[in-house]
């Protein structure tokens, strides 16, 4: 099994729970990082994977969706000027922890957990996907665990429909008709989840739908037969959201699973590194049990 972690999820997390007055030598503040810190550590001790990495997200408009369609997250707001720094110094942290981390200014951390999650199943390993993102639950084949780590909340592969409404393999075809207005992803006016749930149960894929779109006026739905008509209008907005919303499993990374085995912290770094941002014993002990003896 092996472990891969969508960074941001946590950092973000920590940056809006824990106090701001935490403060590096220079007055940058170091809570986010801090957070992150401990949530890496607590969970290495709490699994103990032989195998892990870990995602971040280098822009926020510079990936492959943003070239596809401008819109794509422009109604978010830019990440706070402080967290940058912090972000800089969780990778830090990855490398002291010995985990490899992954970026990339073309695709987003999805896409790189997508991709290590297919290259290390055709190396033998099942993946435990450790985010809160409901997206990527559309990552989740049988054998692997989609774990919601701050809820405590661990789904099967039999189990996304049941906590997400559809089978992962028909996750992005449900995000393309309800939209998704957290990345500013418009999808078929009209279909919110209840009706695109009932539609991804009657289909296979949205190429299914299209192809049988007619079957539509026959199912058990209010307001079947405009449905129909709105669906075929915007066809086109729904394909284009499809785009969007599905993760890639297919970038270009040279990996090997030799490469993700865990390595043993490197107390030195550690040392410096707790040391540089004024963080107390409790990280140096905790890096110390997961290193075992000298």
């Amino acid at each position: 099994m092996i472990f891969l972690v969508d960074a941001s999820v946590y950092v973000f997390r920590a940056y809006y729970s824990l106090p701001p007055d935490m403060r590096d030598g220079d007055g940058n503040p170091v809570h986010a990082l801090y957070g992150f810190a401990r949530f890496l550590g607590d969970l290495l001790e709490r699994e103990k994977p032989e195998y892990m990495a870990v995602a971040f997200d280098a822009s926020l408009n510079s990936s492959f969706r943003n070239r596809i369609y401008p819109p794509y997250k422009a109604n978010r707001e830019p990440a706070p000027p402080d967290l940058a720094l912090q972000f800089e110094r969780c990778r830090h942290f990855c490398e002291r922890l010995g985990i490899a981390w992954f970026d990339s200014t073309e695709f987003e951390a999805d896409d790189l957990i997508g991709t290590l999650a297919a290259l290390m199943r055709a190396e033998g390993l099942r993946c435990t996907i450790v985010s809160r993102d409901k997206d990527l639950a559309q990552l989740i084949t049988p054998g692997d665990v989609y774990w919601d780590y701050s809820g405590n909340a661990r789904y099967r592969h039999g189990e996304i429909a049941g906590r997400f409404g559809v089978a992962p393999e028909r996750y992005a075809d449900y995000l393309a008709l309800t939209g998704d207005a957290v990345d500013n992803i418009a999808g078929v006016p009209g279909v919110g989840p209840k009706t695109a749930t009932a539609l991804m149960t009657a289909f296979t894929s949205l190429e299914d739908l299209y192809e049988r779109v007619d079957v539509v006026r026959d199912l058990p739905l209010r307001g079947a037969a405009s449905l129909v008509a709105r669906l075929q209008q915007h066809r086109e907005v729904a394909f284009l959201a499809r785009e969007l919303t599905r993760i890639r499993c297919d970038i270009t990374l040279a990996v090997t699973r030799e490469q993700l085995r865990r390595r043993r912290p490197d107390m030195g770094g550690i040392d410096e590194f707790c040391s540089g941002n004024g963080f107390g014993e409790l990280l140096r002990r905790q890096a110390a049990r997961l290193a075992g003896p000298a």
